[in-house]
């Protein structure tokens, strides 16, 4: 599994105008299930992303991870992370696991990062959102499970 985590002070998703999730202090978690992940992969992204020292500490360096900190995190899938742009202008998606098999993964990971009692909002699967967030920081990282 590959995922693009932002820590933010806030973040929302939009479906036809109407919030469906948001959260205040933690992480947006953009996530794409990959062709070939493991059983285990939603329970170790969750896991790893979850145990990330990226938020401040007491002296303002990034050593404090969402669990240290009780922070939430907002999760909204993203097929288009799988994206290979290594050739032409149009990305493809191949390495992206089929819709069905996507969606079982996507709700295998947010129970994942529930069961560590992180609080969670999500993106509906499928569906065209607007997603709004404030970067804090700004702090990005791109997280794969490594097959």
């Amino acid at each position: 599994m590959r995922a693009l985590v932002q820590r933010v002070s806030r973040a929302e998703v939009r479906i036809e105008g109407d919030v469906v999730g948001a959260i205040e202090d933690g992480v947006l978690i953009f996530v794409c299930a990959m062709v070939g992940d493991p059983p285990n992969a939603p329970e170790k992204l969750a896991a790893k992303i979850a145990k990330l020292r990226i938020f401040r500490d007491d002296d303002g360096r990034m050593n404090r991870s969402l669990l240290d900190v009780g922070g939430s995190a907002l999760v909204v899938s993203q097929f288009t992370l799988a994206a290979d742009t290594r050739r032409g202008n149009r990305p493809g998606f191949s390495s992206a696991a089929p819709p069905d098999e996507g969606e079982i993964r996507y709700l295998e990971f947010v129970s994942a990062v529930m069961d560590l009692n992180i609080p969670v909002a999500t993106g509906t699967f499928g569906a065209d959102m607007a997603v709004a967030l404030v970067n804090d920081g700004p702090v990005t990282i791109w997280v794969d499970t490594d097959g």
